[in-house]
């Protein structure tokens, strides 16, 4: 298939996957109430230059931001703001590293200072999703059984799932195919091909529609009913040995866990 990758270009998207985890850590470390979206946005921006890697995503289709900062009913796209993030707020904080020409995504959701219990739940139950999804990425499998158990996870959980936003492949453009939707059917859709590199990212909100509106700057994208949404992501290669999380950190033995649980 077109979309396929071959090992010398998986281990060009796979350094682009450490540096997004990497990067993910720093702004884990950053993220506190008082802190800015904005301040984060040009933080990651210098980091990637110093690394020898580039923000995708701005200048993407206009974007204008290095990255996109989504806070509480915002569940994906939202603008870095000058407004500063308070005690008990979400917020996703999501990009694309571009490392020699080839691609990593990845978005992870915060939580600022004391946040409420059903807001921890609701951001375990989506990135134990995104978890289980990702061992879903096997040769041969249908997209429609990813699709199906994220649905089925947020359902069974008691949140909306957001279906109008959806994973998709990825190399040396943001967005290629396949998509990989947040609901669907088993057994539907195209079959993954070994080499193969797609994105999975289950996004769930407290409401139970997981309706969503596009906000007045184009970009944004908002729950209708006001309720706070959390968005993990990862990319996945497909490989015979099972899936690859590039946008992961490679384990240390007796090493701590990093705070962003990349």
């Amino acid at each position: 298939m077109e979309n396929t990758k071959t090992a010398a270009q998986l281990e060009l998207m796979q350094k682009a996957g450490y540096l997004a985890a990497r990067c993910h850590r720093e702004v884990a470390s950053r993220l506190a109430s008082g802190v800015t979206t904005v301040e984060i946005d040009q933080f990651v921006e210098r980091w990637l230059l110093q690394q020898g890697a580039t923000a995708e995503q701005k200048g993407y289709y206009g974007y204008p931001y290095a990255t996109c900062a989504s806070v509480n009913q915002v569940v994906c796209h939202g603008f870095p703001s000058a407004k500063p993030l308070k005690s008990g707020d979400l917020v996703t904080i999501d990009f694309v590293v571009n490392y020699k020409g080839w691609l990593a995504d990845m978005a992870w959701t915060y939580g600022i200072g004391q946040i409420q219990p059903e807001a921890k739940r609701l951001m375990q139950q989506t990135l134990h999703a995104l978890r289980y999804a990702a061992k879903l990425a096997t040769p041969g499998r249908a997209v429609g059984d990813i699709a199906a158990a994220i649905g089925r996870m947020g359902r069974d959980a008691g949140y909306g799932v957001v279906t109008a936003l959806v994973g998709h492949g990825i190399g040396q453009s943001i967005h290629e195919p396949p998509e990989i939707p947040n609901d669907g059917w088993p057994g539907r859709g195209p079959n993954l091909e070994e080499g193969m590199v797609i994105t999975l990212e289950p996004i769930f909100t407290l409401g139970t529609s997981g309706d969503v509106i596009l906000g007045a700057d184009g970009w944004s994208v908002a729950t209708c009913d006001g309720s706070w949404g959390a968005h993990f992501e990862h990319t996945v290669a497909v490989t015979a040995d099972g899936p690859r999380i590039l946008t992961c950190l490679p384990f240390t033995p007796g090493g701590k866990n990093n705070s962003s649980g990349t």
